[in-house]
């Protein structure tokens, strides 16, 4: 049976401000007090999964477990189709080199050299939320967008791999909308809404 949230405070497993200033304005006043991991000193966990679902279980739990309270964790990445699905889990350690802030322009750069002249660019984002309790139940949901690949790179809104992402049915890249235009399509909004559904 599918467990309800009926708490007074949600702590996201983030150490991110925007990430949580995003979910402070999707939640609206549905929770009464939402934090971060950061606000309770909870360290990010080594992210060992193989996939999203794994890695976001190991957030949600070491923060539900530090701070005694229900937890919220997500885990997101692209997945390209003539990459056989990567980067996928390994999507921001694609942008990461020792000692140096994380780099997606490099990131895109590598899936534009790898894809080569392959004709297919076609890809999606996943998103995976996982809200756990301190008893170490868990309730978790996907969302999804496809769209195509273009390069070079276009906009500076957004994050990540947005300025090379177009979801279907539009001819601008997640680099080039607002949040709000983001949010209507984003695998982000897709999984956020389903878990609203399912335990909000």
């Amino acid at each position: 049976m599918v467990r309800k949230f009926t708490g007074e405070e949600l702590v996201v497993a983030t150490h991110n401000n925007g990430k949580l200033r995003e979910l402070r304005e999707m939640f609206g006043d549905r929770i009464a007090k939402l934090t971060s991991a950061a606000e309770y000193g909870v360290e990010s966990p080594e992210e060992t999964g193989t996939t999203f679902i794994e890695n976001a279980l190991i957030k949600a739990r070491v923060v539900a477990e530090a701070t005694g309270k229900p937890a919220l964790a997500d885990d997101s990445g692209l997945c390209v189709n003539a990459l056989n699905g990567a980067p996928g889990v390994y999507s921001a350690d694609w942008a990461e080199e020792p000692g140096k802030p994380r780099d997606f322009y490099m990131a895109m750069e590598r899936v534009q050299a790898e894809m080569g002249d392959n004709p297919d660019r076609s890809a999606y984002f996943v998103s995976c939320l996982v809200l756990a309790w301190p008893d170490g139940h868990f309730e978790s949901v996907e969302g999804y967008v496809h769209g195509t690949l273009q390069f070079p790179p276009r906009g500076d809104k957004g994050h990540g791999y947005d300025p090379v992402f177009v979801p279907n049915g539009e001819t601008r890249s997640y680099g080039e909308m607002t949040q709000e235009e983001k949010e209507k399509t984003s695998h982000r909004g897709d999984s956020f809404r389903k878990m609203l559904a399912k335990c909000f």
